[in-house]
């Protein structure tokens, strides 16, 4: 898990975000006063941006093959009844994603070729840490997706794409993320279970999600118009991680490399668009054992170091189908989707993960945007770690659960989420949500949980 933060008095806390939001709001109005000459004038519903189309430069550029991006995400969880903590409070996290992406045949004429630069910044404090979850060991999911990977500026994206053979070869190199093409999910939801490629939530040591970018090449081939297979190659270094390495371009401190393999094939079911996945993960690195040394004994008894294996891997499914449409708008209608992954029961924590849900888009004429999803989540502790644990308190002879020395052991975390998304313009949507874990972090003696939660996500 990324370093947990000192949480804020729920009062000043409020008293920062309305602040920070006023300050925001107040300069994004002056700067539409300016521009309300606009072709789409800011705070105009049916544009795709906030600030508009700047008196029409904003369409000119992009024609032009420059396009710019500025999208900020806030996520609030409370704790309603429950968990490891019951004073009641509510933390707020967000992220802003400052971004271009230039269309280089438009540019300069390289035929089938794009760049694309993102920078984040993260802030906040999430309700998971120490009020859900219990502190002494963590927990696996996060009630506020956006927080996490330190609370700092990251270089994101800065990637290189070119296609070939007619579009069917696709060549990508920089720095970016597994997730962005591997085991890649859509992120409505605000539980990070259902949210983000989810391979990247189970074995986060070596697979780093956005907003940690690393070096990396991803070649993809065209099979066919709707199938197609890829295999990337990216650097696995811990020391991206860290907080004052947001902006690390030096391989310093890499220790190996993740190789992912993945097929995917994108059908249209009766004439409804799908996608599903399946791939594999290897790791090149050193991984370290979750239990025995390296005589095969527990290492929490021995004493001994924990013995290391050459290599990490895992595989993982996903499927996404709409089922249903309306016939006046093929937009509208009820999708499903899936996933499973499947981890290393000797170096890794979470053996197993499964999800599914629903999402239903347009349920209403009068809101013919908005979305109601509802997912549930299964997220299972391998057994050598949770035996780990039990050595631990064996051997420090602790055995108290109330002992602020003792390890809970872990087995089986359960999430639900239940959000409405209230498309408010097309670059506003306010997604509210309950949230239900049952045994937060997997730690059976842990009040299950009800968080309340709002998910804001706009663009400039």
């Amino acid at each position: 898990m990324p370093d947990l933060q000192k949480p804020k008095d729920s009062a000043v806390l409020k008293t920062f975000a309305g602040q920070k939001t006023l300050i925001l709001l107040g300069g994004l109005a002056a700067f539409g006063l300016a521009t309300r000459t606009q072709a789409a004038p800011a705070f105009d519903s049916d544009s795709p941006w906030m600030l508009g189309d700047w008196n029409g430069t904003r369409t000119e550029l992009a024609e032009k093959g420059y396009d710019f991006k500025l999208d900020y995400t806030g996520e609030m969880g409370s704790n309603l009844h429950g968990g490891y903590d019951h004073d009641r409070t509510a933390r707020y996290s967000d992220q802003f994603g400052l971004g271009t992406h230039l269309d280089l045949q438009k540019i300069l004429g390289w035929d089938d070729a794009e760049f694309q630069l993102t920078i984040t910044e993260r802030n906040g404090n999430n309700i998971s840490n120490d009020r859900i979850n219990d502190p002494r060991v963590g927990g696996f999911t996060s009630a506020q997706e956006v927080w996490g990977r330190g609370q700092t500026w990251r270089l994101t994206q800065m990637w290189y794409q070119q296609k070939f053979l007619d579009r069917k070869l696709d060549i990508k190199v920089g720095r970016f993320g597994e997730g962005e093409d591997f085991n890649s999910f859509p992120c409505d939801f605000q539980n990070l279970a259902f949210c983000g490629s989810q391979v990247g939530n189970w074995v986060g040591d070596i697979w780093y999600n956005w907003p940690v970018s690393q070096w990396a090449l991803r070649v993809k081939y065209h099979l066919t118009p709707e199938l197609y297979a890829q295999v990337g190659v990216y650097e696995q270094n811990p020391s991206n991680l860290d907080r004052d390495n947001g902006f690390k371009l030096s391989g310093s401190g890499t220790q190996g490399a993740i190789l992912p393999v993945e097929l995917v094939w994108t059908p249209k079911l009766n004439s409804l668009p799908g996608e599903y996945r399946a791939g594999y993960y290897y790791s090149t690195a050193n991984a370290t054992d979750v239990y025995k040394d390296r005589n095969g004994q527990p290492a929490a008894l021995s004493g001994e170091a924990y013995r290391s294996s050459s290599s990490k891997h895992g595989i993982w499914l996903g499927l996404q189908q709409q089922l249903t449409s309306r016939a006046s708008d093929h937009s509208r209608g009820l999708s499903v989707f899936a996933n499973a992954t499947l981890h290393d029961k000797k170096t890794n924590a979470i053996d197993n993960y499964v999800q599914g849900g629903v999402v239903y888009k347009g349920l209403f004429d009068a809101r013919a945007k908005d979305d109601i999803g509802f997912a549930m989540a299964r997220v299972h502790v391998n057994p050598a770690y949770r035996k780990n644990a039990e050595a631990s308190n064996q051997a420090r002879v602790v055995n108290d659960f109330d002992d602020p020395a003792f390890l809970p052991p872990q087995d089986t975390e359960y999430s639900a989420e239940l959000y409405y998304g209230v498309h408010l313009t097309d670059w506003l949507t306010v997604r509210p949500n309950l949230q239900y874990i049952r045994h937060p972090g997997g730690v059976d003696r842990v009040d299950d949980a009800l968080i309340g939660g709002i998910k804001v996500q706009s663009s400039f």
